[in-house]
């Protein structure tokens, strides 16, 4: 069985990526890198460094046209500030709304790029790395377990039932995922999660306090920031 995995260089898709490396070997795995218009491109550099250290097939594709007018804190069209606050603090001025790094309906098109794509190249699945601390208090509602569980079946109906997608970590914290891509020899040193595109992490973006804690769960420093120590 040969498995799409759809690949940014985080914490979460890496350690996805070692996990379809795991169940298919890396011979049957394809990692997809799409490039959406953001604000730097470490994230997309470190998934090539990565994708060469996992010996496997990597694809980029670009789809920033799509989000060229949309006016989320990420894109380079948009002259917001990303936060320097926890998703927590953020939701409490969002009256319900997402953050502004929610990129509009970004894992749906992705999802739909990326079955597309593993249908060309005679995959069966569809890996991506979502996880339960993005879903919470709808900060990023495309996270979710029932918007993965309705992609699922769409995926599933409109392939002819040829394709599913497996998210491993839909149920799980981002901890969970540390732990696991720990057991896996995960070299998260490699990995690249901050939303600004400074040479060092800024470590107050609420990915960056996401992945901080994470490791501090699991009894470590994140090896970028003790990097910087």
């Amino acid at each position: 069985m040969k498995a799409l995995v759809l690949f940014s260089g985080g914490i979460d898709s890496t350690t996805c990526l070692a996990s379809a490396i795991e169940q298919h070997g890396k011979d049957n795995v394809i990692a997809l890198s799409l490039s959406y218009g953001q604000k730097h491109d470490k994230e997309l550099q470190s998934a090539r460094k990565l994708a060469k250290y996992y010996n496997v097939r990597h694809m980029e594709i670009d789809v920033a046209k799509i989000f060229e007018n949309a006016d989320c804190s990420l894109l380079a069209t948009s002259d917001k500030e990303i936060p320097k606050e926890t998703y927590a603090e953020q939701l409490k001025t969002t009256q319900g709304r997402p953050v502004s790094t929610y990129v509009p309906f970004r894992n749906g098109l992705f999802l739909s790029v990326s079955a597309s794509v593993a249908l060309a190249n005679d995959c069966s699945v569809i890996y991506y790395g979502i996880h339960s601390d993005d879903s919470a208090g709808n900060a990023y509602p495309d996270c979710s377990r029932e918007f993965n569980e309705a992609m699922n079946s769409a995926i599933f109906l409109g392939s002819g039932g040829q394709l599913r997608i497996v998210a491993p970590f839909v149920g799980m914290t981002k901890a969970d995922v540390v732990k696991k891509g720990m057991e896996l020899g995960v070299p998260y040193e490699m990995t690249w999660s901050c939303y600004e595109g400074n040479e060092k992490p800024c470590g107050l973006c609420g990915t960056c306090r996401d992945r901080i804690k994470a490791f501090a769960t699991n009894g470590i420093t994140d090896p970028l920031m003790k990097a910087e120590e």
